[in-house]
């Protein structure tokens, strides 16, 4: 989108949000000069509040009452600005309208989701019609799913800058991280799981390893792709110890990947393998933990679509709209290794390595800096519109952005 006549270069829309407000904090701090921001939000009171502690910088901002259950009001937000960052979330309950007007006002878009069965919908609803107005719509623009689409872009890059082949059998490993797992996160879940229980047919979509693929009929059979599988290190990458259980982010982060190998017609290669795992430790016993965190990722989806382990896990997992303290977000961190072997036999690895609970301050940062790069990025981003994701429409331009803010992303031949 780059139509400098509108009134606004970019809308936090869920600005009276706990995420909502950590982003418009952080856009106040670092938005340089001259980008025009309005908060949105369903009541003025509320956002005048969020506007008034935000310090000087933000005191002129203009206020925009809007509610994701009114089209009219979805759609008049969307045409007065060039980009739009919500934080309304879960998407597939709040999700849908402001992403289809943004997409038929030709206004750029970026949102926090982690939903497969949102973002296919949205793909199918809305990429033709962005397409045509020239906007791009990119979901999933945090901790979902900023580090393994941008840690896979960079090694990529460096692979393909070296002459070494493809990417094939590739492996991302949260190496460490502290962090809580936000409310909202938690409310995604129980909205797919309650789709899921409703719909067969759209578990069985979920399932699929090419669910966001622009055509799954196009993609590679590449056999079985597993995200709870329990990998030694060594399987993973010579030297790296102790056995890493499933990532609990991977079933969606993998689908986003995979999607932008697609929408670049297959560049990582047609034999791109890709699945995400964490670190669990190096002592004698990390199979047994690492088979126990798979069990716990897998019980806790079944105990969701359970009424009588649902009701006790409503009651002890996070809510949407709590988060952590200050000091909590201040402390947290992350550390993401992507590891690969090319076609040609070499190895490379990719990392990418943040201050800040990721997802909370660290997500803001990412948000913020994503809806930063469509208002600044101009003739620099990638010649790119439709239903996108974070590498395909923000590509280098983001990756400069983040390293000034302060995130490591690295790729080295190893």
């Amino acid at each position: 989108m780059t139509d400098s006549a509108r009134e606004l270069d970019l809308v936090v829309y869920g600005a009276t949000g706990f995420v909502g407000k950590l982003l418009a904090d952080y856009l106040a701090q670092h938005a340089p000069d001259g980008v025009r921001i309005a908060l949105a939000g369903r009541t003025a009171a509320k956002l005048e509040a969020v506007r008034s502690a935000l310090g000087p910088r933000a005191a002129q901002w203009p206020l925009i009452v809007a509610n994701s259950d009114d089209a009219a009001s979805l759609a008049a937000l969307a045409g007065r600005t060039r980009v739009v960052a919500t934080t309304v979330g879960p998407y597939a309950k709040y999700g849908h309208a402001l992403a289809a007007a943004c997409a038929e006002a030709g206004t750029d878009y970026v949102d926090l989701t982690g939903e497969v069965l949102f973002a296919r919908e949205s793909i199918d609803a809305n990429h033709d019609r962005a397409r045509e107005t020239g906007a791009r719509i990119v979901h999933s623009c945090g901790f979902d799913s900023i580090p393994s689409d941008l840690g896979v872009h960079v090694l990529h890059e460096k692979v393909r800058e070296d002459g070494a082949g493809e990417l094939t059998d590739t492996t991302l490993v949260v190496t460490s991280v502290r962090g809580g797992v936000s409310g909202g996160t938690i409310d995604s879940l129980r909205t797919q799981v309650d789709v899921s229980k409703k719909n067969p047919a759209s578990r069985h979509l979920a399932a699929s390893p090419y669910s966001l693929s622009p055509d799954r009929s196009k993609e590679p059979d590449l056999g079985k792709q597993s995200d709870m599988s329990v990998v030694n290190g060594e399987d993973i990458a010579p030297g790296l110890k102790g056995w890493k259980a499933p990532f609990f982010m991977g079933p969606y982060n993998t689908r986003v990947v995979r999607r932008s190998n697609a929408l670049r017609d297959w560049a990582y290669g047609r034999e791109f393998k890709y699945r995400e795992v964490m670190n669990v430790g190096s002592s004698p016993i990390t199979p047994v933990i690492a088979g126990a965190v798979a069990a716990g990722l897998g019980g806790m989806i079944v105990g969701m679509a359970l009424p009588p382990t649902r009701y006790i896990l409503d009651r002890v997992l996070p809510s949407p709209g709590d988060g952590p303290s200050e000091e909590a977000q201040r402390k947290g961190h992350f550390t993401i290794d992507v590891y690969t072997t090319t076609t040609t036999g070499a190895r490379y690895t990719s990392r990418v390595k943040a201050k800040g609970d990721p997802g909370y301050r660290a997500t803001a940062v990412m948000l913020g800096e994503s809806a930063l790069s469509l208002v600044l990025g101009g003739d620099a981003l990638p010649d790119s519109a439709g239903v996108l994701t974070p590498a395909t429409a923000l590509g280098d331009v983001l990756v400069t952005r983040l390293r000034d803010a302060g995130f490591e992303i690295s790729a080295r031949k190893l």
